[in-house]
């Protein structure tokens, strides 16, 4: 149904949906900075318990990383 179409009736807000109690910006300043959602396959996810056990092994697993690319240049 396009916007035409609708009646007066249907452009009502309906009772169940009132909005008067309603904080505007509440969550603005959050949207604004942003997220980083990122979903675990349940496989990954049975390994790491919670967000903080994700964090350390990225961490090590950067510094690894690093660590690989520093002796790569230094034998180079």
């Amino acid at each position: 149904m396009s916007q035409a179409n609708k009646t007066a009736s249907d452009k009502q807000m309906r009772a169940e949906y009132d909005i008067r109690g309603g904080a505007r910006g509440k969550y603005y300043e959050r949207y604004r900075q942003g997220t980083n959602v990122v979903v675990l396959e349940p496989d990954v996810a049975a390994i790491f318990p919670d967000a903080e056990a994700v964090n350390r092994a990225l961490r090590l697993l950067i510094q690894l990383a690093q660590k690989q690319v520093a002796e790569a240049r230094s034998s180079a």
